[in-house]
Parts: structure tokens; sequence; C-alpha cells
């Protein structure tokens, strides 16, 4: 399943560019996110949890940074489990910034997202609607931390 999105903060590129890559603040962002820590300076290990439909599951991650151009361009990839296998999930992402002509930063991103085991039973439009739904979040817990602080 693709997932793909934009939005637009009212910081700037370097601050958003410093910000996707502080776990303090991922772990108050990622609705479901109880925990981030960093493994070494590309690697990142969480706990997430989540509910689809009647099914709620705790997944372990680790997402690894393939490479990234500073300050604009991240690829990675997360890949975990809940504890007993019962799902699996993985994904190759893209995350872009780009500055706004008004100071800000658009953010882009995508992300190719395969689920197995229990959760896999879903359909398409469940994931869809439910990866849409934690996006929402996601963007606008994001967009408060960066522009109230600053």
């Amino acid at each position: 399943m693709k997932i793909a999105g934009e939005f637009q903060v009212d910081a700037p590129q370097d601050r958003v560019w410093d910000k996707v890559r502080d776990p303090e603040l991922m772990v108050q962002c990622i609705p479901g996110c109880e925990s981030i820590e960093q493994i070494d300076p590309m690697a990142y290990r969480a706990k997430v949890s989540v509910k689809v439909g009647p099914i709620s599951a705790r997944f372990n991650l680790v997402v690894t940074v393939l490479s990234e151009e500073a300050p604009h361009t991240v690829i990675s990839r997360t890949s975990g489990e809940e504890g007993t296998r019962a799902s699996v999930v993985s994904s190759d992402n893209v995350l872009r910034l780009e500055p706004t002509e008004t100071g800000g930063t658009k953010v882009s991103y995508e992300a190719d997202v395969s689920m197995t085991g229990r959760l896999g039973k879903f359909g398409l439009g469940i994931f869809r609607k439910k990866a849409d739904q934690l996006a929402d979040v996601f963007v606008e817990t994001f967009r408060h931390k960066l522009e109230v602080a600053a």
C-alpha cells in the first residue's frame, strides 16, 4: 500500500530538519508511540500501539536511515512485528523538505507499506483510512510543536 502526502510548517527548513531526527519530539507526535530510542546514528527502535477495527496491536519497530541529504531528504526503512509475530509490518519511506516562499517548510512523505498476519487480513480500504487518520494526527501535533515553540 502506498501512502503519500504533504503539509507545510511555519518554521525554517533547517529547524524542521533537526526536529524530524529528534526522537524526543517524534515520540510526542507519532500516534500510539510509547517510546523511541536511538540505537546508533542511523537507526532507532520504537514501540507503537495501533488499533485497526477491532484489533489492537503493539509493534516493536526498527527504523533504519538508509541515506540522507541534509537538510532536505531522508530515505528510511521501517520493519517490525508484534511480540507474537501475529502481524509483521515493513515500510520503505522517503521524506523531503523544501523551503517555502514565506520562510516555512513544505514536508512531503511517501511510504510503501506491507502488512502480513492478523492485521494483514484487513482490506486496503481500512488500512488506508487508518493510515490517513494517523498521518493527520501526526501532522497537526508536529506542526503545533514546531510553530508554538518558535
